[in-house]
């Protein structure tokens, strides 16, 4: 390899199906801190982001897009907040909107927040309206028919600020409103695959290229008279043209990427990561294969995006933020993983690369191999058979390779909060109890398994190694997306400050400090 990866550990998301089948899958037991419910001590942005998490395990959209809402609630709710901060400048009006000081009150900035991320809310998940936005508006004492565009109130503020955010993240080519292609979301830059779809395990004669992505046709488990067949299309295809929060451009990480990877076919790189995903999966512990599953989708199907938030939650109520502690942190939260969503996949889209699940079938079909079989640990087989460790309603995420999306989205994720926070610590476990896994149900783990991260560094590293254990991932992606998306995060970071110091770019500060 030509390069070397900086700063890589390599200590320690089946991502669900983004169709029916996400109604298929069940609840482990989750920890306390990341349940995803809120509490009558939760501030008002708390609140609002916990019913953003809804919107997205109702929504079953891709995690980019997932990403991309996150951080367009989040902004809408900054903005409208910054106008009642002292220094906080908005990313559409600047300080234009800025209220003179008697008027910066917990109340004007608790209404001017709940329109804000309401108007954000209906807008990306118009499903859950009336029975999750509409509901938590009136709870708050607020009208969501005050449309009022006056920027004298707390609801006018809102308002505003939220319909230029919407009005620009509108026209920046992930094709929300299906204006570009027919489709919500759907691609409008002419992807074709180079491979045929396959059923699993795949057919090594469909196989036509193993530098690429190979599409998959396998039944979702969702209920009805007959099997529920579904073929794959590439997930977030367009996502190398939408416009990011703080990155140059899309592909402003591609080269670096490109140092490492993918590995090409012929080459020994590309047949040992191979071999050494058959050995992992021929080794699988209780707890390794608790770690693919938990890190799968994230609680309740929020995807890695959402389980980032839910982890910005428990840090909320662990160090007692205020609405103005929450409004800074999530925006910059939401918008680094919304860029790293975006290097991600113009990463996905530029190469193109083969999954485990094509890669290792077209590699040793005819030859024994030893590795996990569903139910019967580790078995010698044909390697034509090889299956990664996943539901088979959900074999293999539909979009490439390198990188992975959960190491990029979780080092992002993990460098905000260390930032913000001014330190790596976290603290939070999850335990499963015996015989709990949805991919094994009733045999894994045979004992209780408890995962718990001191750090959240190392709840991003076993985030992106969970997708090697499940099959999922080569090495190489793993490794640099989570270097990718510390690069991210510093860039995104970086410029989130210059918003909350109401400074120019040209003024930001590097480093850690948030004040």
């Amino acid at each position: 390899m030509a390069a070397s990866i900086p700063m890589l550990s390599t200590s320690t998301s089946k991502l669900p199906s983004y169709f029916r089948c996400l109604l298929t899958l069940g609840v482990l037991i989750w920890p306390l801190g990341v349940m995803g419910q809120t509490r009558a001590s939760d501030n008002v942005v708390v609140r609002w982001n916990a019913a953003a998490l809804q919107g997205v395990r109702d929504s079953r959209l891709g995690p980019p897009m997932v990403a991309r809402a996150l951080a367009i609630v989040h902004t809408c709710i900054f903005d409208a907040w910054a106008a009642y901060d002292k220094r906080a400048v908005g990313t559409q009006f600047g300080d234009e909107l800025r209220r003179p000081r008697r008027e910066r009150t917990l109340a004007n900035k608790n209404e001017a927040i709940s329109f804000a991320a309401y108007r954000a809310l209906v807008d990306l998940f118009a499903l859950d309206k009336a029975s999750v936005f509409d509901p938590l508006m009136a709870s708050l004492g607020y009208d969501p028919n005050n449309l009022t565009i006056n920027t004298d109130t707390p609801a006018g503020i809102g308002n505003v600020a939220c319909a230029a955010v919407l009005a620009f993240r509108h026209a920046d080519g992930s094709n929300q409103l299906g204006d570009l292609h027919p489709g919500a979301y759907s691609d409008w830059t002419g992807y074709v695959s180079v491979n045929p779809a396959s059923t699993v395990p795949v057919n090594p004669a469909l196989v036509l290229d193993p530098n690429h992505w190979q599409r998959l046709t396998y039944d979702d488990g969702a209920a009805a008279p007959t099997p529920h067949v579904i073929t794959q299309s590439f997930v977030g295809a367009q996502w190398y043209r939408v416009v990011p929060f703080a990155m140059t451009s899309p592909d402003q990480f591609r080269p670096f990427v490109a140092q490492f990877g993918p590995a090409l076919y012929g080459s020994e790189t590309y047949l040992q990561q191979a071999k050494d995903l058959i050995t992992l999966s021929a080794n699988l512990t209780d707890e390794q294969k608790m770690i693919a599953e938990y890190w799968a989708n994230g609680p309740r199907t929020e995807l890695p995006p959402g389980h980032w938030d839910l982890f910005g939650e428990f840090v909320s109520r662990r160090d007692h933020h205020t609405v103005d502690d929450d409004a800074k942190m999530f925006f910059a939260l939401t918008n680094a993983i919304f860029d790293a969503g975006i290097a991600a996949w113009d990463a996905k889209r530029g190469f193109d690369s083969v999954r485990p699940i094509a890669s290792i079938p077209y590699l040793f079909h005819g030859q024994q191999i030893k590795s996990w079989r569903p139910f019967q640990g580790t078995q010698t087989f044909d390697g034509s058979l090889w299956i990664p460790y996943q539901m088979s309603t959900f074999p293999t995420p539909p979009f490439p390779e390198y990188i992975s999306g959960h190491s990029t989205f979780s080092a992002a994720g993990a460098q905000v909060l260390r930032f913000f926070t001014r330190s790596d610590k976290f603290g939070d476990s999850v335990t499963f109890a015996p015989g709990s896994s949805n991919t094994e149900p009733g045999l894994t783990p045979k004992q209780e398994v408890t995962l718990s991260w001191g750090t959240f560094t190392e709840a991003a590293n076993q985030a992106g190694i969970s997708r090697r254990y499940g099959g999922i991932h080569f090495e190489l992606a793993d490794l640099v997306g989570r270097a990718t998306g510390r690069l991210v995060a510093d860039q995104a970071w970086k410029k989130a400050l210059g918003f909350i110091r109401g400074k120019s770019e040209g003024d930001e500060e590097s480093g850690e400090d948030q004040e």
